[in-house]
């Protein structure tokens, strides 16, 4: 006689939404899958973010904390709980257990690409701003995206110049263990910023978007002292 197995229960509802391309990005930035075939974590030093996805998903899994690895301080919040059905699909759209190098292209419909951008970018990205004192009253920012993977960093500037016609810059630091860094200066990022946050209600990590308003504020009071 055959014993029949019990079919996995998911405990993430599959569907694509604002909010579910979200948590991809952040899952594609900060995540990790397990090699048993199960279970996946996503860890931060924002517990933000981690609340943030946890809600997205609509998952009541305890956050807890951990250490860098040789550390003893546990600055990091973690995320971990185990859903076959969902490990499978992320499988299913491109993401690896040992994603950081190997990452590349990842499956997400074209309407919902820059929610996922969103995420990606609350993960792993980051946005400065300073003074050019080359020039008086040159105010300079950036936006940039940062990956292990060169073909996935690729892969992101590709699809964001499909949609904006922006180019971008792609450089390789040393520093963090061959980080590839996609950034794009002033001009540029404006476009990027404008799709990512196309609705003030848009779920984000508000820290960075409120670096963000404070640079255009900058910006936009600029403007007007140039154009007075």
């Amino acid at each position: 006689m055959v014993r029949v197995g019990v079919k996995p229960k998911g405990k993430v509802t599959i569907k694509w939404s604002a909010i579910f391309a979200y948590a991809i990005g952040l899952i594609v930035s900060d995540g990790n899958l397990s090699s048993d075939g199960r279970h996946l974590n996503l860890t931060s030093k924002d517990r933000e973010v981690i609340e943030t996805f946890r809600k997205c998903l609509n998952i009541k899994n305890k956050i807890g904390r951990k250490a860098r690895s040789g550390k003893i301080e546990k600055k990091y919040y973690v995320l971990q709980f185990g859903d076959v059905i969902f490990y499978r699909f992320l499988l299913g759209i491109g993401l690896t257990p040992a994603k950081s190098k190997t990452i590349g292209k990842i499956e997400i419909p074209q309407r919902y690409f820059f929610d996922f951008l969103r995420g990606s970018f609350d993960g792993d990205g980051c946005f400065y701003s300073y003074w050019d004192p080359r020039w008086k009253s040159s105010h300079m920012f950036y936006l940039a995206f940062s990956s292990a993977s060169k073909i996935h960093t690729e892969w992101i500037r590709r699809e964001i110049g499909k949609f904006l016609f922006v180019r971008g810059h792609v450089s390789k630091s040393k520093r963090k263990g061959s980080i590839y860094n996609l950034r794009y200066a002033k001009k540029e990022s404006l476009e990027i910023i404008k799709k990512m946050y196309y609705n003030p209600k848009v779920t984000c990590l508000s820290r960075k978007r409120a670096k963000i308003k404070k640079a255009l504020l900058i910006e936009s009071a600029q403007q007007k002292t140039y154009f007075k």
